[in-house]
């Protein structure tokens, strides 16, 4: 069954795309519940801002989906679990795919489904469970007509006894590539440290659309400025969670990334957009 109606419903008519993702309540970690402890509330404000696409959980999805309207966000179902995140994880680490996860997308009218691909160094358990998790549920997608979009995040150790995205071009792009193999239909990938290496990581996702990870918690100003300069390298859109639910007016950003997304807005723009809200 072909993917590309739900597709069409993740990605706008310039095939760009901005979702906003809300489920980090399902990582366990306590520093990520600022600005989502009201969850009905948080997901009415970024509904209200007309973004193209709100990420969220089985267990939260009906907040986006039981809202009424033609302008309603797309669904993107995140259908795994991990336990990667935070100052201390534990010392076994898993990535679990949930159980009929397909199904449930189906089930709520999600437009597409996420899932990790997550290299650590030392930890192969961890890569294989990812890797099995893709192998079961490309099947299930292409059977139904659902995107899949592949989450490829390569880490290391933080030097304080937690885990930090590792922004090397060449972890990225073999990464990349590997998501791109097992069957990715769109990428979710992190910047590289040096933006102008960023291109390559396009390259190697052989046309896919790649949606750029935000990470942690930026200033206004870099989180512009990294915004603008991976759309104009030829990503096809952003998600972003922090930068936005605990941003103190995630409605207005919301806004403004959007207008760099779409409208080709600079990050001077943004910040136009942002302190005139």
């Amino acid at each position: 069954m072909s993917i590309a109606p739900r597709l069409g419903r993740l990605l706008a008519a310039d095939g760009r795309c901005f979702d906003v993702a809300i489920d980090h309540g399902v990582f366990n970690e306590p520093t990520f519940l600022p600005g989502i402890e009201d969850m009905p509330a948080a997901v009415a404000t970024i509904v209200a801002a007309q973004p193209d696409a709100v990420q969220l959980t089985p267990g939260q999805a009906s907040l986006l989906q039981d809202v009424r309207g033609p302008r309603k966000p797309a669904l993107v179902l995140r259908i795994d679990v991990a336990n990667v995140y935070g100052p201390n994880p534990p010392d076994e680490l898993f990535c679990s795919l949930m159980d009929d996860g397909v199904e449930t997308a189906l089930r709520l009218d999600a437009a597409c489904v996420v899932a990790f691909l997550l290299w650590i160094p030392g930890e192969t358990d961890l890569h294989r469970q990812c890797v099995e998790n893709l192998c079961r549920l490309k099947p299930q997608c292409d059977r139904w007509g659902m995107p899949l979009m592949v989450e490829p995040i390569a880490m290391k150790p933080d030097g304080k006894g937690g885990l930090a995205v590792d922004g090397d071009p060449e972890r990225i792009a073999t990464l990349v590539r590997q998501a791109v193999e097992l069957g990715a239909d769109v990428i979710k990938a992190d910047p590289t440290d040096d933006l102008d290496d960023f291109a390559r990581v396009l390259r190697i996702a052989g046309g896919k659309p790649v949606l750029v990870r935000g990470g942690g918690k930026a200033s206004e100003e870099e989180i512009f400025a990294r915004t603008e300069r991976v759309i104009r390298a030829g990503a096809a859109g952003i998600v972003y969670g922090r930068n936005v639910i605990q941003h103190a007016k995630p409605s207005a950003i919301t806004r403004a990334f959007m207008a760099i997304v779409h409208d080709g807005a600079s990050a001077a723009d943004a910040t136009k957009i942002l302190r005139d809200a």
